[in-house]
């Protein structure tokens, strides 16, 4: 129904952003991706309405990336709304949908609220249709993402525990701005 709001940032938070959009607010649930890649000011937000019993919600996303792989997840049946939307606050698009492609339902169930029975779910149902759909080709284009998982899994063949590299590379791209594997690599490996 509505396919993208294009105004003016009133508020945000991890969980939620207010957008003014020709003098109506609007208030979107967003994912932690989402939050950490929208900025004060004009902006544009890709949007999917979930209408319940009790409420009409609206979600927002940075990118159509995102929104597509959030429209994936909901096909799955036990994920809800707010399920898709945390397994996109705690992996970007891109590491979600290589998650699932790899058949790894162990990252999803360390995510809150996803048990061992959703996370392979997930995985069955899914794993061919990204595959078919060439999802993970059209999410490689995206920035940040794929940086920081091609770094994970470099550092991850040099023997390193996948928490400890996650965290550190997380914080190398954040802190430092690194744009290059290579950097983002050397800097980790100082901190490891």
């Amino acid at each position: 129904m509505i396919h993208h709001l294009k105004g003016t940032l009133i508020e945000k938070s991890p969980s939620h952003a207010i957008m003014e959009c020709a003098g109506i607010g609007y208030y979107l649930h967003i994912s932690l991706t989402t939050y950490g890649q929208i900025a004060d000011g004009d902006i544009r937000l890709f949007t999917h309405p979930v209408y319940r019993e009790d409420a009409q919600l609206l979600y927002g996303f940075a990118t159509t990336g995102e929104r597509d792989v959030f429209l994936l997840l909901l096909s799955v049946s036990g994920v809800g709304a707010n399920t898709a939307r945390m397994i996109l606050s705690a992996l970007t698009p891109s590491e979600t949908v290589q998650t699932i492609a790899s058949g790894d339902s162990g990252s999803l169930q360390k995510i809150k609220g996803i048990g061992a029975k959703t996370a392979q779910r997930i995985v069955v149902d899914l794993r061919d249709k990204i595959a078919r759909a060439n999802v993970s080709e059209s999410m490689s284009g995206s920035t940040g993402g794929s940086l920081r998982m091609e770094s994970i899994e470099a550092l991850m063949v040099l023997g390193f525990s996948r928490p400890a590299v996650e965290k550190v590379v997380a914080k190398v791209i954040a802190e430092e701005e690194a744009t290059e594997l290579e950097a983002v690599i050397k800097s980790a490996l100082s901190k490891l």
